[in-house]
């Protein structure tokens, strides 16, 4: 199986601990080759997958499934990450607006926040109601086992970043005109929160990591290496194989019709040349 073979680079890394860029680039590339390869196993296979990330905010979520999707395609890979709800889908059954972006045959879908969301700042920050959230806990992984006797293999992974490291993040966002686009509505309370989101993770993850549906917990305070390391362990969850493909020769191009094809668009109006 071709994700079971050792992935692990060799570097030497930066003065604190953390893997250099040089050598991230180098471990990332061979990843997503593999990622090229889950791919077309999926396509070919017919496969069906949901992968769930949760975590406190700035555990990084955003920068890993971006490491996971920038060489695949949106088509095979689809993200979800939903906006809060309407008042039509508060109405509706708490699950219902996740089941239509579910997989098809062939498709890996990567939800950026996902139901959980009523087990974390939902019950932390009172937009659920207690009895709610218990009835969720409760549901919660029966509602998984439909979906893996669905033939639809559910992944979750939950990342787990640190006090300070939350903390410098947060102030990051607040000084850096390039992550201001980051801080959230619920990015302060979420600090001022702190334990309270601990124990609503405590509380899910007591309720919801079972045999048939297993939280996988990432240490994020190292993101580069948080990155390596989810990456690598998505590749040993899912069976695939890699895919043979024909050999492709580039043909050449055609003379019929052949004309000087340059003249007409250089009196078009050409964007300047800056750099």
């Amino acid at each position: 199986m071709a994700g079971k073979k050792s992935r692990k680079g060799k570097g030497e890394g930066k003065a604190d601990g953390k893997i250099g860029r040089k050598d991230y680039d180098k471990a990332l590339r061979k990843l997503q080759v593999e990622l090229a390869r889950v791919q077309e196993w999926v396509k070919h296979s017919g496969h069906k997958v949901i992968i769930v990330f949760e975590g406190r905010d700035a555990a990084g979520k955003g920068g890993v499934i971006r490491a996971i999707t920038e060489r695949v395609s949106p088509r095979v890979f689809r993200l979800i990450a939903l906006p809060a709800p309407t008042d039509r889908e508060k109405s509706q059954l708490y699950m219902q607006r996740y089941l239509a972006h579910f997989p098809a045959a062939g498709e890996i879908v990567i939800f950026d926040r996902s139901w959980y969301n009523r087990a974390g700042v939902e019950y932390v920050m009172g937009f659920c109601t207690k009895k709610q959230h218990g009835r969720f806990l409760e549901l919660c992984p029966q509602f998984e086992n439909h979906i893996i006797d669905s033939n639809i293999q559910l992944i979750k992974f939950w990342l787990e970043v640190g006090n300070d490291e939350q903390k410098r993040r947060f102030e990051a966002r607040i000084e850096d005109p390039l992550r201001q686009w980051k801080l959230s509505p619920m990015d302060l309370p979420s600090r001022i929160n702190w334990y309270k989101y601990s124990r609503a993770r405590d509380m899910m993850l007591q309720a919801t990591d079972t045999d048939a549906s297993p939280w996988h917990i990432v240490r994020s305070d190292d993101k580069r290496r948080m990155r390596l390391n989810l990456i690598s362990q998505l590749l040993d969850l899912i069976p695939y194989k890699k895919v043979h493909r024909e050999k492709v020769k580039l043909p050449d191009r055609s003379k019929d019709g052949a004309y000087d094809d340059e003249k007409p668009m250089r009196k078009r109006r050409w964007i300047p040349e800056k750099y």
